[in-house]
C-alpha cells in the first residue's frame, strides 16, 4: 500500500510566533512616509521572492538610513531567535516520519524566516517555500511545487493541514490535494496535530 504524503504549514501551525515585529511592514511603511503608495500586490511580492531586508527596500526603491536597517535587522533577528515549535507539531513530525510517511513544509514566508524553519524542525528536508515557488497560497503554483518537491504525481495522495482556512485546507483542496483545517480553539478539522497524525495512520 502507498503511504500518504503530509505537509504542514509553517508559523501558527508547526511554530509559535511570540509578538511579531513584521520587519517587511515596517519597510514599507517607511516608504509611505517617502510618498510611495502602497499596491495590493506588495505583500505578495515580498513572499514570491527571495528578498532580504536590504533586497525589498532596493526592490521598492524605499530609502531606509543605515542606521534604521540595522535597527530593523536586529528585531528580526530578536523574533527568530524567539520562535518556538508547538509541541504536538513535534511530536506529529515525529510520529509520522517514524513510520516512514513523508513530511513536508509549505508556506507563505519572506526569505529570512526559512532559517527557523529548519532550525526547529531539522527532521523536515522538504520545503515548499512561497519564496523559492515563485508563488503564494492559495494559489495552485504553490501547491504544484510542494507536489514536485514531494516527488508525487497525484496531489490526493497530499494530506496538508494549516491555521487558514483559506490557504491550508480550501486551497489544497482546490488543487485536489485533501485539505484540513487546524483551529487550536476547537472550530476547524482538528485541534490538535496529534489528532491529524493519528488519522493520517487510519487512511487507507
Amino acid at each position: 500500500m502507498t503511504k500518504p504524503h503530509v505537509l504542514f504549514d509553517a508559523f501558527g501551525t508547526l511554530i509559535k510566533v511570540q509578538g511579531g515585529t513584521h520587519p517587511y511592514r515596517t519597510i514599507l511603511k517607511i516608504g509611505i512616509e517617502q510618498g510611495r503608495r502602497p499596491l495590493a500586490s506588495d505583500a505578495e511580492s515580498l513572499l514570491s521572492r527571495s528578498l532580504d531586508l536590504r533586497q525589498a527596500a532596493e526592490f521598492f526603491r524605499i530609502a531606509v538610513h543605515p542606521d534604521r536597517m540595522e535597527e530593523i535587522e536586529a528585531a528580526l533577528q530578536t523574533e527568530l531567535a524567539s520562535m518556538e515549535p508547538f509541541k504536538d507539531g513535534l511530536d506529529a513530525v515525529s510520529m509520522l516520519q517514524a513510520e516512514g510517511i513523508s513530511v513536508g513544509i509549505c508556506s507563505n514566508l519572506a526569505q529570512p524566516y526559512a532559517s527557523a524553519v529548519k532550525r526547529l524542525y531539522p527532521s523536515v528536508r522538504l520545503h515548499a517555500f512561497s519564496f523559492e515557488a515563485g508563488a503564494i497560497k492559495p494559489s495552485a503554483e504553490i501547491y504544484a511545487y510542494a507536489s514536485r518537491i514531494m516527488n508525487v504525481e497525484n496531489p490526493q495522495q497530499i494530506s496538508m493541514i494549516g491555521d487558514s482556512l483559506r490557504c491550508d485546507r480550501d486551497g489544497a483542496r482546490a488543487y485536489g490535494m485533501r485539505g484540513y483545517w487546524l483551529c487550536r480553539e476547537g472550530r476547524g478539522d482538528y485541534s490538535s496535530l496529534l489528532d491529524f497524525a493519528d488519522f493520517i495512520f487510519k487512511t487507507p
